[in-house]
C-alpha cells in the first residue's frame, strides 16, 4: 500500500482530485487508512512533478473524503492477462500469424 496523496476537492464532474509525489498507473484501487474501497485512478494530469489525480468515486458520500488522505492498494489490483497472450476474437477462432484476420473476397454474381 502507497500513500496517494491527501484530497483537495470533489469535482463537479464526479471526481475526487488529490495531488500526489508519484504517477500511479490508471485504474489503480484507492483506499482510505481503513482500506475500504473508495474509487479508481482515472487521470493523471498536471506537472510531471507534483501531478493531480482524478479518483473516480466508488462510494456512496465522496465529498466526506475531501481532505483525507488516500493510498493505492496494489494488493487489490486485478491480474490481467499476461504479456504475450493474445485476446481471442468472439468466435474463439485464431487469427493467422500474418496479423489482420482477413474479409473473405466477395462472390461475383451473375
Amino acid at each position: 500500500m502507497r500513500r496517494l496523496g491527501k484530497v483537495s476537492h470533489y469535482a463537479k464532474q464526479g471526481f475526487l482530485i488529490l495531488r500526489t509525489e508519484w504517477v500511479p498507473s490508471l485504474n489503480d484501487p484507492v483506499v482510505d487508512k481503513g482500506l475500504t474501497m473508495v474509487g479508481v485512478v482515472k487521470d493523471v494530469f498536471g506537472p510531471v512533478k507534483r501531478p493531480y489525480v482524478a479518483v473516480k468515486p466508488r462510494v456512496r458520500n465522496p465529498e466526506d473524503y475531501v481532505g483525507a488522505l488516500l493510498y493505492v492498494d496494489s494488493s487489490r489490483k486485478k491480474s490481467g492477462r499476461k504479456s504475450g497472450q493474445a485476446r481471442k476474437g468472439r468466435s474463439g477462432k485464431k487469427r493467422p500469424k500474418g496479423g489482420k484476420a482477413r474479409r473473405p473476397t466477395p462472390r461475383k454474381r451473375g
